[in-house]
């Protein structure tokens, strides 16, 4: 029997996430994400000593990389506003 993990439950208080709290809610792995954080492309801040994910660039990320994917995408957005 499978049980949960108790950080993969969606907490929507969460401000800030770890790298690996973003990688669940994306569903990649740790290494992958890492590389998007250091790349950049995936926005982090330091607190201390700590990398942190802010939760509201997850679905940043997400959108920028399906208008990256689907040019298209973009344009029917724009016209149907």
């Amino acid at each position: 029997m499978a049980t949960a993990h108790p950080t993969d439950a969606f907490d929507p208080t969460l401000v800030l996430l770890t790298v690996e709290e973003a990688a669940r809610r994306l569903r990649i792995g740790r290494t992958l994400c890492y590389r998007f954080v250091s790349s950049g492309e995936l926005e982090s801040i330091t607190v201390g000593h700590l990398r942190r994910v802010p939760a509201d660039a997850v679905p940043e990320f997400v959108t920028r990389r399906r208008k990256k994917q689907h040019p298209t995408l973009a344009i029917t957005t724009a016209t149907a506003a």
